[in-house]
């Protein structure tokens, strides 16, 4: 049992590694089990144990099968203790995705106005996930993550690493409560499109310096989806799982719309908040 321990940690620590050096970085596929059991010395068990443990810590998604979508791809770096925190609050007892919106609403308005308004502001890491979007081989659930990275990326350019570690800590809270409402989304090809569009909208905002519009994309972007998947009435975000992206493979979807409809419930009519000064990043 001890030289098993081991010998999973020695993979964690191996990609864990990678991820920390810039060497691997979100968009990126892992070597298959056999390849990277090989490479290393060790078992397949312990590979698919420490793939285990990095879903579970939000920083890969795995699917089954075979093809070019099978295997895991890297969806986020890691983060610290308060994100930790925050994600067994929601594995224990969830949010109300009423809240989730809310709180995403007063967190990243003030991101994008906070880096419209920066001139050292750095988009590279933002851009880099929107390109990785755009490929035809993620599945629903790869794009999904990588979109909520996205998001997470805008707050750590912005460098409050408060907003950072909150946004981080609810991406589990963000990702369930997207991919709830993809079975109320007609077509994943139209919606997948659509959101690449809004996330380039949202980008050159800030690269403009419009931070007004830059808050209305993104305010739009959030409501949007909440509006258009009926969410308003649900209450509890499902709880994280392994069979998630299992989920979202099945169907399509994703969270935002060009803009809330008129029916749009009480959440996205939520006034808009005053912008949050964000120091800068240390």
């Amino acid at each position: 049992m001890t030289e098993e321990r081991r010998a999973w940690q020695q993979v964690l620590e191996h990609i864990e590694s990678d991820l920390l050096q810039g060497r691997l970085r979100p968009g990126d596929r892992l070597p298959g089990e056999r390849a990277l059991a090989t490479d290393l010395g060790v078992g397949r068990s312990s590979v698919r144990e420490a793939f285990r443990v990095l879903e579970v810590l939000g920083l890969i998604r795995t699917a089954s099968g075979s093809g070019p979508t099978a295997g895991a791809i890297i969806v986020a770096l890691p983060t610290g203790g308060m994100t930790a925190l925050m994600r067994l609050q929601v594995a224990a007892n969830g949010f109300a995705v009423q809240d989730v919106v809310a709180t995403r609403l007063v967190l990243e308005t003030a991101v994008v106005h906070d880096l419209a308004g920066d001139g050292q502001r750095n988009l590279t890491r933002p851009v880099e996930l929107l390109d990785a979007m755009e490929s035809r081989q993620l599945s629903e659930a790869e794009f999904l993550a990588l979109d909520a990275q996205f998001h997470l990326s805008l707050a750590e350019a912005a460098g409050n690493q408060v907003i950072t570690a909150t946004m981080a800590g609810l991406r589990g809270s963000i990702e369930n409560y997207v991919l709830a409402g993809v079975p109320n989304l007609p077509s994943w090809a139209e919606t997948s499109e659509r959101l690449a569009v809004e996330h380039r909208h949202i980008v050159a905002a800030i690269e403009e310096g419009d931070a007004a519009s830059a808050r209305t994309l993104v305010r739009d972007h959030i409501t949007g989806y909440y509006a258009e998947t009926g969410l308003a009435g649900r209450t509890p975000v499902a709880r994280p799982d392994e069979d998630a992206a299992a989920r979202a493979s099945s169907s399509h979807g994703d969270h935002a719309t060009a803009a809330a409809p008129a029916s749009a419930p009480a959440a996205a009519s939520t006034p808009e908040p005053e912008p949050v000064a964000a120091p800068a990043a240390s």
